[in-house]
């Protein structure tokens, strides 16, 4: 698939269309960020905020610019409000919220839906799963174990069901590369 071509069905809100222009330009957005922020967890972040704003305003896009060029203004500008929010919250931060951020670190023990999962000869899914960053963890675990729609998964993360549906996207990829790797 051509790129402009791509972006014209993309317009049309085709999903393949989408995946591609994700599949293209993902390493592309994500090592910018990777050299902008230095941190693998915060570029990921962004990365996934800048696909959701460019695939919610791709009607936005102007052909006479590179896609490309489109995709790292977007996400330069996602970074800036990312470094102002981060730079307030510094400012604020008491030791009290220490203690609270504490207590909210995931338990990833076994869980009895994983032991009944393992059960049903599902374990090697699941050890695959479990080899993907926690956000992706979660976001998989909610779509597909607990049967959530994205408007659900939405309201539950607290984030724009646009960011919800290319986390998902690239969970799946990731996933898909682990399962092909073992092959």
């Amino acid at each position: 698939m051509e790129i402009k071509d791509a972006i014209k069905k993309a317009k049309e809100n085709n999903q393949i269309a989408f995946n591609f222009l994700l599949d293209t330009f993902w390493n592309d957005v994500y090592g910018f960020l990777l050299k902008r922020t230095q941190n693998e967890n915060d570029a990921e972040d962004i990365t996934i905020q800048t696909f959701s704003r460019a695939f919610d305003k791709i009607d936005t896009y102007k052909e006479k610019y590179k896609f490309k060029t489109w995709l790292i203004t977007i996400a330069k500008n996602i970074h800036v409000d990312f470094l102002r929010v981060k730079k307030k919250s510094i400012s604020n931060e008491r030791s009290d919220d220490h203690d609270e951020r504490v207590k909210g670190i995931v338990d990833e023990t076994p869980t009895i839906e994983d032991t009944i999962i393992t059960e049903q000869n599902l374990a090697k899914l699941l050890r695959d799963i479990k080899k993907l960053k926690p956000h992706y963890q979660e976001v998989i675990n909610l779509r597909y174990f607990q049967e959530l729609s994205y408007l659900e998964i939405s309201n539950i993360l607290n984030e724009p069901m646009s960011n919800v549906k290319v986390k998902l996207l690239r969970a799946k990829k990731l996933l898909a590369e682990i399962i092909l790797k073992k092959k």
